[in-house]
């Protein structure tokens, strides 16, 4: 085990998962407002939304329309989705994102058919012309990653060797372009980790690369989140994606209950409260969360948002004693 990190950063997705996921179309405007209220938290790094195909998620048919409207905030870093290289050129035109390029594997080639129609060869060869288009531009690639790194709906447990020779292919990509990637995230795709199979997971890849920087993105359908991010804390992870209210879910993973993810707010209670740090205003974070459920129109998992924090408790047992 690892000492708890000081500190954790948080990579903020809710914008950009939560309205893929929803069934209803939300109105342009009111996305525009939810990153507006998120760049006010102290939450430094936003994905703003997803330029993919509208056929696919039309839940983005507007990105373009957000992306130019948004007001950026000094000292946060705004990013975009995209899955294939007419995506990302989209990104790069547009103008308005920090873009870091991305070398993504999957480890379930089920799941890989039904979220972007490829084969795992497929899309081990595709990584190669985003890595062109990248070094084209003039694009840094410093980051892996590895969706369903934990378990697939449709092709049950992931075996940890084969997670570890997806960073290794990761790896050589990288090595074979002349790059150096310097954060790998497995991500728990369809909510199949637990504590314990997080814990030998991250376990095998730090034994393997004990030098690498990790990060996670954990979804919390089983309500597992929250103990996985814990989990990660003790295993000395300090890169988390989430997002606010708990938003979002992957629309290709044939869920029947909730799929968000891990929450933002929930998240940086826990560590507030572990001393471990995140440059977030909690109260301004929760205020957003309440925004988020006002906008979709239903109730969002998060706890914080309607429970609170600690902060006024303890104001008011001090004043009272």
């Amino acid at each position: 085990m690892s000492d708890l990190p000081k500190s954790i950063h948080i990579y903020e997705q809710g914008p950009r998962e939560g309205f893929q996921f929803e069934k209803g179309a939300i109105p342009t405007e009111r996305k525009i407002e939810l990153v507006d209220a998120l760049s006010d938290t102290g939450l430094n790094h936003i994905q703003v939304c997803s330029f993919v195909p509208a056929k696919n998620v039309p839940g983005w048919a507007d990105a373009e329309e957000v992306a130019n409207r948004f007001n950026r905030k000094p000292g946060v870093r705004y990013e975009a989705l995209s899955l294939n290289a007419k995506g990302l050129e989209r990104i790069i035109a547009n103008g308005r994102f920090e873009v870091t390029g991305n070398i993504s594997l999957t480890a379930s080639e089920k799941f890989l058919l039904r979220n972007q129609k490829r084969t795992l060869k497929e899309n081990y060869d595709a990584q190669h012309q985003m890595i062109d288009i990248y070094k084209e531009h003039g694009v840094p690639v410093e980051r892996g990653s590895i969706m369903a790194a934990f378990g697939c709906n449709f092709e049950g447990d992931i075996p940890i060797e084969r997670v570890l020779d997806m960073c290794k292919q990761i790896f050589d990509l990288a090595a074979e372009h002349g790059l150096n990637i310097k954060n790998l995230s497995l991500a728990d795709t369809m909510a199949w980790a637990t504590p314990l199979s997080l814990k030998r997971v991250v376990g095998a890849v730090r034994d393997k690369y004990p030098d690498q920087e990790l990060s996670l993105h954990l979804h919390d359908t089983r309500g597992m989140a929250l103990a996985l991010a814990y989990a990660g804390l003790e295993m000395g992870v300090a890169t988390y994606d989430a997002c606010v209210a708990g938003l979002g879910g992957c629309p290709f993973a044939a869920h029947k209950g909730a799929a968000g993810n891990i929450c933002t707010e929930d998240l940086v209670f826990m560590c507030d409260e572990m001393g471990i740090e995140t440059g977030v205003d909690l109260e301004k974070l929760a205020d957003a969360a309440r925004l988020a459920e006002e906008i979709v129109g239903h109730d969002l998992p998060g706890q914080v948002m309607r429970g609170g924090t600690l902060k006024s408790l303890r104001e008011k047992a001090r004043l009272a004693a």
